[in-house]
């Protein structure tokens, strides 16, 4: 499976975003910004209160399947614009994805929860206690993780994820709280993208369950994916970037670009996110019983 899709963020200046011969282009007045191929955008970040677009522009991003993802006042992204599924066999595949077991979706949910607590292990120094104590937490999960361990894992995961600047996970902070808000904004906005191209309601999740939450399927499955964000954040802590910079915000958007390992193979975050979704996909129909999770490569 090929995908060369790119992120494109728009923020530094209030871009006019338009197409022209296929391409779309950023404007500034009469200048142009830069350009590039609508087939070859996956993501386009728009970070400034002057953007503004042409119909064409979202029409045309629509249609390559790209994801619009639009920034409020605090820098997060507020809202997405996702194409309508253009799969040849879309109505199976709703249909197939309504109609599989509670059983079915509690065994994959168990998946995902083990991937996630490993991959937080990851994140932690193999000598600490702590990392041991998560790779024990993710052995013990059971279908549907009725003991919630996820929540156990994840007191032991922050406490020990950054312990010497006395980090304490809280969404509604800034700094580095901001950074991870915007790194797992990003993430969820591809997975999103990458369940509506298989012809999947994201809505219709395996755990995740809330009427106003339109995107309740891609919660699921970016949560293994949060651990590659925390450590991309801190990296970016410990090099100097203290808040959530323009700077930050482009380092932070690599990681859809930067590869991951997925099965036996290597690629790109952003064409491992479809390979997941077609597992899942796969896992529905009653083919395979083992979701195939992106993980960092070591």
């Amino acid at each position: 499976m090929r995908d060369p899709k790119h992120t494109v963020e728009v923020s530094r200046e209030p871009a006019y975003l338009t197409v022209r011969l296929g391409q779309l282009v950023l404007k500034h007045g009469e200048r142009i910004l830069g350009s590039i191929p609508c087939e070859d955008v996956g993501v386009v970040v728009v970070d400034n209160p002057g953007a503004t677009y042409s119909h064409a522009a979202l029409a045309t991003l629509a249609r390559s399947e790209a994801v619009l993802v639009i920034c409020g006042q605090d820098h997060l992204p507020a809202a997405l614009l996702l194409p309508l599924a253009d799969h040849s066999q879309v109505t199976w595949r709703i249909a197939e994805q309504v109609a599989v077991s509670r059983p079915r979706r509690k065994r994959l949910w168990k998946q995902v929860v083990q991937a996630k607590i490993r991959a937080q292990a990851a994140n932690i120094p193999t000598d600490w206690p702590a990392h041991a104590k998560l790779l024990d937490l993710a052995r013990m999960v059971r279908s549907g993780d009725p003991s919630n361990l996820e929540a156990q894992a994840a007191r032991i995961y922050w406490e020990n994820w950054f312990p010497e600047t006395g980090f304490r996970r809280n969404p509604d902070l800034g700094g580095l709280n901001a950074m991870l808000n915007y790194g797992y904004a990003v993430v969820r906005a591809a997975v999103a993208r990458a369940v509506v191209a298989a012809g999947l309601l994201p809505a219709l999740g395996l755990f995740h369950s809330n009427r106003a939450n339109a995107f309740c399927l891609a919660d699921d499955l970016m949560e293994p994916l949060r651990p590659l964000v925390d450590d991309r954040a801190r990296d970016l802590f410990r090099q100097g970037y203290e808040d959530l910079s323009q700077e930050a915000k482009a380092r932070l958007l690599e990681i859809l670009s930067e590869p991951v390992r997925f099965a036996r193979r290597r690629g790109p975050l952003m064409v491992s996110l479809h390979r997941m979704v077609a597992s899942l996909v796969r896992c529905y129909q009653g083919e395979d019983r083992r979701l195939e999770i992106p993980r960092a490569c070591v």
